[in-house]
């Protein structure tokens, strides 16, 4: 994380998706490398990630390896 966090976030360019439901259910990003943060709470904490950390992520869940989690829950 940046140590001038606060500072440098406020003039982000937060992207959301075009499909959110417009409820709040839905995370944001920015190109800072990659930040996420929940579009309810954008004052809140936010994760941080290389671009290749979350390369990796992306293609970990267009892969399936994740799809075992969502069939626990529902």
């Amino acid at each position: 994380m940046f140590n001038d966090s606060n500072t440098r976030l406020a003039k982000v360019v937060w992207l959301k998706a075009t499909a959110s439901n417009g409820g709040g259910g839905c995370v944001e990003v920015a190109d800072l490398g990659i930040a996420i943060r929940d579009s309810k709470d954008s004052d809140g904490p936010h994760l941080h990630y290389t671009r290749a950390e979350f390369a990796a992520f992306l293609q970990g869940a267009r892969g399936g390896e994740f799809d075992h989690l969502v069939s626990a829950v529902t």
